[in-house]
């Protein structure tokens, strides 16, 4: 059977109706929101046929009809309108982002956040390292008597932290030795490639001193190897519980948005090549009731990392996938910026931890 002009028509004004309303759409509704430019009885007649074809289905406790997820893909495809982001809009979300030297990944979280509480939606997030990025710098900073902050400083802007105590005495001089040692081995070096073989031969060429040093060579690594697995983000997790539909699947949800392998998988892999997966399109049985909605941003000219938000397959589509997109070209930006500064200093890093 053809899907005609009108029975598109139809379609998208019962997706546009129930994605407000939330309840099924009947034919009555139908006909007064389109001016009754066609009879309930003709709307009758292709929301028969729509349903036929696999577009729409019928709750079993009403007369009226819901767009099924084949309806809702046909939708986004073909039929959809998307709304532009008004100046004020741009504005609000350009003002969530006025922070001047903002860490890297405080950056990405903070945007998750204010993109869960723009939407009303679970924001999951995440950064990706390109292959060539680099180590910048190294610094190494005494904290008390044994105890030192390490830091690393990527190409690419991020900065990682992690305090570390020694076994011996942390004077200028040994600081001021093993700085130049570590920056003259590691800057310029491929994330990639600081692998466990490559600690062993900077080890190595400590001699003598390679064992008072290992704790820090070790310290050094372990902050090289974060930067470059990048990071994962989940955040609004509260918003589900203001949909009914997730009332009884919202803990199945949670714990696989949290599951950072599988989610990154089902993005890289099963959403490769489109921004929207639909309920059951996900191939999870906890997404069935769900959509997945992302935008990829570049960091330069290397695709850094993805942010989308998780919701109720009846989501406001036309207006959400601008909203993100618009979110993921500034966050890009900005980290962009960041990346492009030739003098970062210690103080930007805000992710020390014991």
């Amino acid at each position: 059977m053809e899907l005609d002009r009108r029975k598109m028509q139809i379609l998208s004004a019962i997706i546009e109706i129930y994605t407000k309303t939330g309840e099924p759409v009947g034919s009555k509704l139908l006909a007064s929101v389109m001016d009754y430019a066609i009879s309930p009885a003709t709307i009758r007649n292709e929301m028969a046929a729509l349903f036929e074809m696999g577009y729409l289905e019928q709750p079993h406790t009403s007369a009226g009809r819901v767009p099924s997820h084949k309806g809702y893909r046909l939708y986004i495809n073909n039929l959809m309108q998307t709304q532009p982001l008004t100046a004020a809009e741009k504005a609000e979300i350009d003002a969530l982002f006025n922070i001047q030297h903002p860490d890297p990944d405080q950056l990405v979280e903070d945007a998750a956040t204010a993109l869960a509480q723009a939407t009303h939606c679970v924001t999951v997030s995440s950064t990706m390292t390109p292959e060539d990025v680099t180590v910048r710098r190294i610094d190494i900073i005494p904290s008390g008597p044994r105890t030192l902050v390490v830091l690393v400083i990527a190409s690419n802007g991020v900065v990682k932290s992690k305090v570390c105590r020694v076994d011996f005495a942390v004077t200028p001089q040994v600081l001021d030795f093993f700085r130049k040692y570590v920056n003259s081995r590691f800057r310029g070096q491929s994330l990639e490639g600081v692998s466990k073989l490559y600690l062993q031969s900077v080890a190595v060429a400590l001699g003598e001193y390679s064992r008072v040093f290992t704790p820090l060579l070790v310290c050094i690594f372990d902050l090289c190897r974060q930067i470059y697995a990048g990071r994962y983000y989940v955040e609004g997790e509260t918003n589900l519980l203001t949909y009914q539909e997730f009332t009884p699947v919202a803990h199945d949800l949670l714990t696989f948005l949290n599951k950072r392998d599988e989610m990154l998988r089902l993005i890289n892999e099963e959403m490769k090549d489109k921004n929207v997966s639909i309920g059951k399109e996900a191939g999870k049985s906890e997404l069935a009731d769900s959509s997945i909605v992302i935008a990829r941003y570049n960091v330069g000219s290397s695709r850094s990392g993805i942010i989308g938000i998780v919701g109720p397959v009846r989501m406001d589509y036309p207006k959400l996938i601008p909203h993100i997109q618009y979110f993921a070209d500034t966050l890009g930006r900005l980290l962009t910026e960041i990346s492009e500064e030739e003098d970062i200093t210690p103080e930007t890093s805000s992710s020390s931890n014991e």
